[in-house]
């Protein structure tokens, strides 16, 4: 795998699990997660693109807890 597109990968990754751990926190507060829920679903696409389209292998990070 090309080492620039690793790096998008881990990436993306790191986003989307930044984010959730936000969407959690703000649902936890009582707050709208809304824009956060909306942000972390078009990270998950573009990550699904970026895999597909290079034909990348590797499986995206599974949900903890």
């Amino acid at each position: 795998m090309d080492t620039d597109l690793a790096f998008g990968l881990a990436e993306l990754r790191g986003q989307i699990a930044e984010l959730g751990s936000s969407i959690r926190q703000l649902q936890k507060a009582g707050m709208d997660s809304a824009s956060a829920q909306l942000l972390i679903a078009r990270k998950r696409a573009e990550l699904e693109r970026l895999m597909n389209s290079n034909g990348a292998t590797a499986t995206p990070p599974t949900r903890r807890g």
